[in-house]
């Protein structure tokens, strides 16, 4: 089985639309760049909560999903990362789309 959401971050990365940790996920998320911010489930509190408090105020979606580590995200995208801003609308919507129809494919 695979997660649909990784796939579609795969994707993301390789066309360009990700910003990668949290200096340049709050960048993109400041500068109304980000369309949706991915948290891996091992990040601290303390940046989930900084992240939430920023997008918030910009009314952008953050999603934390603790089933990824940082090593899955980091293999999916291809970089070391475990916090994605998505800078497309329509991969964001993917991936929301994608978590709720439960994410997962059959290969």
């Amino acid at each position: 089985m695979n997660n649909k959401i990784l796939t579609l971050l795969g994707f993301a990365a390789k066309a360009g639309k990700l910003s990668f940790g949290m200096d340049t996920a709050v960048s993109a998320i400041r500068s109304s760049k980000a369309k949706l911010v991915v948290v891996s489930g091992e990040i601290s509190a303390k940046s989930q909560k900084e992240l939430i408090f920023y997008a918030d105020k910009n009314g952008i979606p953050v999603k934390v999903y603790r089933e990824f580590d940082i090593q899955t995200v980091s293999k999916a995208v291809g970089r070391k990362c475990g916090i994605i801003s998505v800078n497309d609308s329509s991969f964001a919507d993917a991936v929301i789309k994608a978590e709720e129809t439960g994410g997962m494919t059959h290969e």
